[in-house]
């Protein structure tokens, strides 16, 4: 079966929610996601609206993602006693990875991973950096 490229929100949305589906029921993932986030309907549209914005990377967006990953990160380690380890953002990667390959084929969706983990990395790096302050 061919599949198609990452193309529009839709595509985008369709990804997320399919991602976080499986984050929430992995045993080791779902107990961060599930016990901060109080409603996932308004996370999964923010999410949408941060990966469009950074797949299409285009300014003439109707919605703008205007949060602060790093700063929700940190704030969930802090709140989890500093247990995010490599291993969770192992896990979060191998799931959108694998979500990305199941559905989409492409460029786009290429770029989905390349950033995912270009941002995995840069949001480990700082979480373990703001420990020590």
């Amino acid at each position: 079966m061919n599949k198609k490229d990452i193309e529009t929100r839709d595509d985008v949305f369709l990804l997320v929610s399919s991602f976080y589906g499986k984050v929430r029921k992995d045993a080791v993932l779902a107990p961060f996601f599930n016990d901060t986030i109080k409603d996932w309907d308004a996370h999964l549209e923010r999410l949408t609206t941060f990966w469009e914005s950074s797949l299409f990377m285009t300014r003439k967006l109707k919605e703008k993602y205007l949060g602060n990953p790093l700063e929700a990160h940190i704030k969930v380690d802090k709140e989890n006693k500093h247990r995010i380890s490599e291993t969770h953002f192992g896990l979060w990667m191998n799931l959108w990875f694998e979500t990305v390959d199941e559905l989409f084929e492409g460029d786009y969706a290429e770029n989905a991973k390349r950033r995912a983990r270009k941002m995995s990395t840069f949001l480990y790096l700082k979480i373990f950096e703001a420990r020590r302050v």
